[in-house]
């Protein structure tokens, strides 16, 4: 982390995708609004849909048309059940995949969950200027995810370098 950067607050939107999850008990939503706003970033909004692939590209691609969302954090929907289709709804949206996001996580998952850490299919990408995450549901996932990868590189201050300097060269052609 370099102090000698002014951080830079983005708008980041958070989507729970859950077939049982409401407001009221969405612990994993709330996990992820709570880390954002308390790094200093703009909750865009807050959502939850089914675990439907069209419901959950309905939502994500809104998002990504929107100039004003930066990034969006989905949780849930990232397991290998029937129901489970995340990374079918977004990868489609996806211009670049970000390999890496997943193998880390995998990685740093495992100190807690061991070999359960191979079920999730955690991704993230860029599409139209927009970064994407997709995390499991649990909010043991989202406070890794959160703490241990997104946090620092939707940091500006972050080096040696992080995704939100690279905000300005996304749409390059």
């Amino acid at each position: 982390m370099s102090e000698t950067r002014e951080f830079i607050p983005i708008n980041i939107a958070v989507l729970t995708v859950s077939d049982t999850r409401s407001e009221a008990d969405d612990t994993s939503g709330r996990v992820l609004a709570e880390g954002l706003l308390a790094a200093g970033h703009r909750l865009a909004e807050k959502k939850i849909v089914r675990d439907d692939i069209y419901q959950i590209r309905a939502a994500v691609s809104l998002w990504i048309a929107d100039p004003n969302v930066n990034a969006v954090i989905a949780t849930g929907g990232t397991g290998v059940t029937g129901r489970d289709g995340t990374p079918e709804a977004v990868l489609p949206l996806l211009d670049k995949v970000l390999d890496g996001f997943g193998e880390v996580f995998r990685m740093l998952s495992y100190q807690d969950i061991k070999s359960s850490t191979m079920q999730s299919r955690a991704v993230a990408g860029v599409a139209n200027a927009t970064y994407i995450f997709c995390v499991p549901g649990s909010s043991g996932a989202c406070r890794t995810a959160w703490e241990s990868l997104i946090k620092d590189q939707l940091d500006y201050r972050t080096r040696p370098c992080n995704l939100v300097q690279l905000m300005p060269r996304l749409l390059e052609k």
